[in-house]
């Protein structure tokens, strides 16, 4: 066979293959909702089995990994909260290629949970971009130097920052739902104020295009999402006591629906033409949300309600036509999302703080000791798998050409065989 045609027959597939394979950019991965795409995703593992590699990450950090193409990101603060490090490995050996001291910060107050490295990083295959405990921006390129920092946007919590950035278009897209640092600490926290808002960076440059304003709202840590209906889009952001839609363009705030609660975690989650959110301490309660359009904000409304086994922390999961959520104390439910309906119900047991993922239809839970429970996305519950690595868990699954990245305290692991370039 002529060498030339040998060389294509090879290639070929080799291509196919690597246009298939699906990064996962950012907070929840390529869609925000945690979902992936991949097939024959590992269903089996331990500490010593079915393991690709296991790297040590210095520091402290609750961030997510991210994977794109061949490189894995993670952040990290020293132990005392102070140095901000963004760590870039080789997705194929595990190798730490580079691990870069982006600036230095002053810790604040944070919650027992949260960390100065909680938020995820995102990346659009040229540039990460992190955003670390005091608010500060950072955006370096794939040789780990600092392209920009936007260290303006100072930010305080009494929960400390617990939300991740995402990427629209050329935009950097981030809320802010803040408390005061001031005297009265309980302002923004426990008492509704109006410094709430969505904020926009220009990507390229690290400077703000628009602040959306909330209007009166509480603390939150709720990472925004895209909503797209034909030609228009939203960026769907919540906070404590609001849901709101915002103009991807202008900022311009496009409707807003009450929920009531402060310290909402859990972020925005799209599916079927609703909007899936829950509500924080005070009135937890989840809801499916009718988003508005532009030429009638009043067109936005609450379609249905739960208030049992409600989740403070980890994000839902819409997939395979259902919605499945799971509360700090391991119980897990599937509700049919046009209607609101329990399907069922059922205690997984451990607390939990990671948000959970679906792929190749089944949905991948994780505690907080490490367990991994696996069950199938269907309208009935079954268990498919139960793995542990044996240690602390909070950050949450990362899904990329077929393996599983899992951040633990001390360790990043790769769950799965072993890819060649």
């Amino acid at each position: 066979m002529n060498s030339r045609i040998l060389i294509g027959a090879v290639l070929l597939p080799l291509v196919s293959l690597a246009a298939m394979a699906e990064d996962w950019p950012g907070w929840r991965g390529p869609t925000y909702q945690g979902i992936s795409t991949e097939k024959n995703v590992p269903t089996r593992w331990s500490a010593t089995e079915n393991v690709a590699w296991k790297t040590p990450i210095a520091g402290q950090g609750w961030s997510s990994p991210i994977v794109f193409g061949d490189r894995v990101f993670v952040t990290a603060t020293s132990p005392d909260g102070v140095k901000c490090h963004v760590i870039c490995l080789d997705r194929v050996r595990g190798s730490i290629l580079w691990d870069k001291e982006a600036f230095a910060q002053t810790p604040k107050n944070k919650a027992e949970k949260n960390s100065y490295a909680t938020s995820t990083p995102c990346t659009d295959g040229r540039r990460v971009y992190a955003v670390f405990g005091d608010g500060s921006f950072v955006a370096l390129d794939y040789d780990g130097q600092v392209v920009w920092l936007n260290r303006e946007q100072k930010f305080y919590s009494q929960h400390g920052l617990g939300t991740s950035p995402i990427l629209y278009g050329d935009l950097l897209l981030m809320a802010r739902d803040g408390s005061s640092e001031g005297v009265d600490k309980k302002l923004g926290w426990q008492k509704p104020w109006d410094k709430g808002v969505l904020l926009a960076l220009d990507k390229e440059t690290g400077k703000i295009r628009w602040q959306g304003s909330r209007g009166r709202s509480r603390i939150a840590h709720v990472v925004p999402n895209v909503l797209r209906d034909g030609d228009q889009v939203q960026i769907v952001s919540g906070a404590g006591d609001v849901v709101q839609g915002f103009d991807p363009a202008t900022g311009r705030r496009l409707w807003s629906v009450k929920s009531e609660g402060e310290g909402v975690v859990p972020s925005i989650v799209v599916g079927g033409g609703l909007v899936f959110a829950t509500s924080g301490f005070g009135a937890p309660t989840i809801r499916a949300i009718r988003p508005g359009i532009t030429a009638d904000p009043a067109s936005a409304g609450i379609v249905w309600e739960w208030k049992k086994a409600v989740p403070m922390i980890p994000s839902f999961v819409y997939a395979e036509g259902l919605l499945f959520t799971i509360n700090e104390s391991g119980v897990a439910q599937c509700f049919d999302p046009p209607t609101g309906k329990l399907l069922w119900q059922q205690r997984i047991g451990g607390q939990h703080s990671a948000s959970p993922i679906c792929a190749d239809g089944l949905v991948y839970l994780l505690s907080e000791s490490g367990d991994s429970t696996i069950i199938e996305a269907a309208r009935q519950y079954e268990q498919v798998a139960k793995n542990s690595l044996g240690e602390k868990c909070q950050a949450s699954y990362a899904v990329s050409r077929g393996q599983i990245f899992i951040r633990t305290e001390r360790n990043l692991y790769c769950i799965g065989a072993n890819k060649s370039k």
